[in-house]
């Protein structure tokens, strides 16, 4: 009697003539995102066609071709193949000055170096800045901490739109409030990554053990005791690698501040490309290479210390 009781229950045997019902397939959520994606791109090439905004100009190849052999030559190696008599003259062969190379990119490539300079001071303090920031508006925005909820919405509001606005439209902003300068860099890079420090914050306060939240706060502690014996040891070597990994992405973000003015490197690579100088604008970019490249390598050796 089990076994017919079985055999109702799973379904009829192989001889028997009932109806089968055959299950039918669920759709997978990925594959609908991806649909959905493909669509996405197929009517934004379309639509951008039918704009004509896809054109690649005239003489595409033969532009690449020539800015990739002008790059080839960075115009850093003047300072030790330049001409010391390099003549300028006009469309008629008329002599206009005479110039020596390797004195004028040693004063070129110090320029450089200073700007360098600019570029890691505004990084750097905008991202200590933000990390300050982010601590009150991640503590206040995390659920787990109970805030008021006025105070839980209007922080993650604040954090929602400091993420959302990018570097340089805070730095066009900052530049009309502040002047031109490092000052306005530093408000931009602050501002910005202000808000995805303090959602990282929030999320990882949220997934914290509560155990020793909740008996720090048995004991009749204080909001401020709560937060520095139960959640900040915790969070603590949580909280660095994801500054550190800010700072190392807010240097690369700082090298083009200077096109709005926030000053850095950007000024330089501004006028590299307005006046195509290619040489220069390879010169440029090798330096932002090995800046940024020797900052990862100390960050990495810095968060596989923390880890």
């Amino acid at each position: 009697m089990l076994g017919d009781v079985t055999r109702d229950v799973v379904g009829a045997a192989p001889h028997s003539r009932g109806p089968v019902y055959a299950q039918r397939p669920r759709v997978s959520a990925l594959w609908l995102l991806l649909t959905a994606c493909a669509l996405l791109v197929l009517t934004s090439v379309w639509t951008l066609a039918a704009e004509d905004e896809l054109s690649f100009g005239r003489k595409p190849w033969q532009n690449l071709q020539k800015t990739v052999a002008e790059m080839s030559e960075p115009s850093f190696l003047r300072v030790w193949f330049g001409e010391t008599r390099h003549e300028i003259r006009d469309q008629d062969g008329k002599l206009l000055r005479v110039d020596d190379q390797r004195a004028t990119e040693r004063r070129y490539v110090a320029g450089v170096g200073r700007a360098l300079w600019t570029t890691l001071r505004i990084a750097t303090l905008g991202t200590a800045l933000a990390a300050l920031i982010a601590l009150p508006l991640g503590l206040l925005a995390a659920r787990t901490l109970n805030a008021p909820r006025p105070v839980f919405w209007v922080a993650k509001g604040v954090l929602d739109v400091m993420r959302s606005i990018h570097t340089l439209v805070f730095g066009l902003f900052f530049v009309g409030i502040v002047g031109l300068g490092a000052t306005a860099g530093i408000l931009a890079v602050a501002a910005h990554s202000a808000g995805t420090l303090g959602k990282l914050l929030a999320e990882a306060i949220e997934t914290l053990d509560t155990q020793p939240v909740d008996a720090v706060r048995a004991t009749g502690a204080t909001a401020g005791q709560v937060f520095f014996l139960g959640v900040w040891p915790a969070e603590l070597p949580q909280y660095v690698p994801p500054v550190l990994y800010a700072w190392g992405f807010n240097i690369r973000d700082s090298t083009i501040l200077g096109l709005v003015g926030a000053g850095g490197l950007g000024l330089l690579l501004s006028e590299a490309m307005a006046l195509f100088q290619w040489g220069r604008l390879a010169t440029l970019l090798i330096a932002i290479v090995i800046m940024v490249t020797a900052f990862d390598a100390v960050s990495r050796a810095v968060r596989r210390r923390l880890v």
